[in-house]
């Protein structure tokens, strides 16, 4: 996605915090009662039923105002091969928007909203202010996906806490990024090198890349903040709560942790001996990022896992994008090497005030359709004009960490997959998709992440929560 769209502020990454070695993402979604009056402020009218729970008028017509970032618009725009199986007519009409509050926060105040929108990037509308004017998105919990199968029943217990805020479920945050460092696998294995686990193995990989005319890192002016996020991840790992919980709590000293401070050391030692790509604040962030990803002058690059759509236009033929979790300062961290930052987003809402707002919540239920969920899992199409699919995944998913929510209640979600080896640019994946695994599954071992296997849930396996206070670990 655009560099708008993944903007942290520590909050926001405190409390996606650090997720065991979970190389996915899932949608969730919900929806709530809507108005079936016909003057403006329900939308046209349609009878109730198991096939239509919101009441959507047949033929009628669905504005989404969808956010136009690294994942792109098609993934809405293609529920419209599934919208009609169930309501005639009924179609969804997407507008890809980039700067989301300046466009559409006038609409808000003249009583026209969209009926759906994506609330995503970095100028967001904030939540608190439009509260009021959401639809509560409960009742989807209790009507059926498309195949009849009951929403409550098919995603697990903490979906609904990302999207809450005063307590109103109100958003559906339809994507869990995970976070690590990008690197070219062919590049790496035509020269031998191994992704590094420790700060001091990429210190050593550095040293090799000079040697090859190369830098290890490159980054540009508004994307410096990638950086940050990889300090924090690393940091946590490595000296575990007790640095996640001084920084989300603003503790005196944080920022003197032995933890930050090492990862911090070892970043200037870096910059010093030039192992950073030179004039990084000049630099448009994409156009730095095909310094990597296309030109390959630097070896890593630190990302969500949207870089590999949003880049597949300026990647080098068989880069074979892999990704691998963050460095340690040391080989035995509070946390596992493999324990990743993941984070909800992509957060979809449905106005009160639109023309068509049960039009709305019937568009995110068909989101939810195996259909839908399984074009959304398909990578988007090569660089080099290949098409794939990502793994299917079967993951554990975690309650958040922090109970202290702030007044934007960004709650975020933790994942753990049992299977670690697995490439993390496979990581989007729809919550109608996503099943919970066996707590007892062998579990192989790598210095990366390659192709998972599809770890199918056999009947009557019994299942383990995590508890909501712990992290979740290996």
């Amino acid at each position: 996605m655009t560099i708008r769209a993944r903007s942290l502020d520590r909050r926001t990454l405190l409390r996606g915090a650090i997720a065991t070695a979970a190389m996915g993402s899932f949608a969730v979604a919900c929806s709530s009662p809507s108005s079936e009056d016909g003057d403006g402020d329900g939308g046209p009218k349609g009878e109730k039923s198991a096939n239509n729970p919101f009441g959507v008028a047949a033929n009628s017509s669905v504005e989404a105002a969808i956010f136009d970032g690294g994942y792109g618009t098609d993934y809405v725009d293609y529920t419209n091969q599934v919208l009609g199986s169930q309501i005639k007519g009924l179609k969804v009409k997407v507008e890809p928007v980039v700067d989301i509050a300046p466009q559409l926060q006038p609409r808000f105040v003249g009583g026209n909203p969209p009926d759906l929108i994506d609330n995503s990037g970095e100028d967001q509308i904030g939540f608190l202010g439009i509260l009021d004017q959401l639809e509560e998105l409960d009742d989807l919990f209790e009507a059926n996906t498309y195949e009849g199968k009951k929403i409550a029943d098919i995603v697990y217990p903490g979906v609904k806490d990302p999207g809450t805020y005063n307590g109103k479920f109100v958003a559906l945050r339809y994507v869990m990024t995970v976070y690590g460092v990008w690197y070219s696998k062919t590049l790496f294995e035509e020269n031998s090198w191994t992704p590094p686990k420790t700060w001091d193995e990429a210190l050593d990989l550095g040293q090799k890349a000079k040697k090859k005319g190369k830098y290890l890192f490159v980054h540009g002016k508004e994307a410096a903040t990638y950086y940050q996020t990889m300090l924090f991840a690393s940091a946590i790992k490595e000296g575990g709560d007790e640095v996640r919980l001084a920084l989300g709590n603003l503790e005196k000293n944080a920022w003197s942790h032995p933890a930050i401070q090492g990862v911090l050391k070892v970043m200037e030692t870096m910059i010093k001996q030039k192992m950073f790509v030179p004039g990084g604040s000049g630099t448009q962030f994409q156009k730095a990022q095909a310094i990597w990803s296309n030109d390959q002058k630097a070896l890593l690059y630190p990302s969500g896992g949207w870089i590999e759509n949003e880049m597949k236009q300026a990647t080098k033929k068989d880069f074979q994008m892999t990704g691998f979790p963050e460095m340690t300062l040391t080989d035995k961290p509070k946390l596992p090497y493999e324990s990743l930052h993941a984070a909800a987003g992509e957060p979809f809402i449905v106005p009160k005030q639109g023309k068509n707002p049960a039009g709305g919540k019937e568009v995110l239920r068909a989101m939810l359709s195996e259909k839908a969920a399984a074009n959304f899992s398909k990578t988007k199409l090569a660089p080099n004009g290949g098409q794939g699919h990502r793994a299917r995944r079967r993951l554990r998913i975690g309650r958040p960490r922090l109970p202290d929510d702030d007044a934007r209640g960004r709650g975020r979600q933790h994942l753990r997959h049992e299977e670690v080896r697995r490439s993390l640019r496979h990581e989007h994946r729809p919550v109608g998709a996503v099943e919970l695994v066996p707590l007892r599954r062998p579990r192989p071992q790598g210095p990366h992440l390659g192709p998972a296997e599809d770890l199918r849930q056999g009947p009557g396996r019994r299942l383990h929560r995590q508890d909501q206070d712990q992290l979740v670990q290996r």
